[in-house]
């Protein structure tokens, strides 16, 4: 059985939106407090650096509050899903094109592996477009559609926490 798991293909997803008041290097700056995601996404209720500068490649932050949900029907005991957390490292960052690029290197929320990128795009004058690929092991008592719904949500509001913050200072 573990045999059939591994030889699964990988997810790819991408979740994308679109902000018209805020730049792409005004968003960039946000995302490179590499520590400071829960000042952004909706249900992390803590992010903070463990290890290495922050905004810095190699440097881990520790952050609670994001789960997925068990499977349909509230799993085998029927209970509640538990808060989730994870430590993930940034490998590469790049100011210029406004890329940063991370790995889970461990959590309880059922990730064997991932990795993800987040590109900002310039669109227009004064707008961008946030981009957010993610590649994962599959999850198991997930779909695939599943997790890009729980993604694309998570960075709708993000990008709308983040646009409210630029606008009103």
């Amino acid at each position: 059985m573990e045999q059939q798991k591994d030889s699964q293909p990988k997810w790819e997803a991408k979740v994308s939106t679109t902000l018209h008041k805020a730049s792409a290097d005004q968003i960039f700056s946000l995302f490179k407090d590499f520590f400071g995601l829960n000042k952004w996404f909706p249900s992390l209720s803590t992010c903070y650096g463990i290890h290495g500068e922050n905004g810095e490649a190699g440097c881990i932050r520790y952050c609670t509050g994001f789960s997925l949900p068990p499977e349909r029907g509230g799993g085998a005991t029927g209970e509640a899903p538990v808060s989730g957390w994870s430590k993930e490292r940034l490998v590469a960052i790049d100011p210029t094109e406004r890329i940063l690029s991370y790995e889970m290197v461990d959590c309880n929320i059922g990730f064997k592996s991932y990795f993800s990128t987040v590109k900002i795009v310039p669109n227009g004058v004064d707008g961008c477009v946030i981009e957010w690929f993610i590649t994962v092991d599959p999850v198991e008592g997930m779909r695939l559609e599943d997790l890009v719904n729980k993604y694309d949500v998570g960075l709708q509001g993000m990008a709308k926490n983040m646009q409210n913050a630029l606008t009103s200072s």
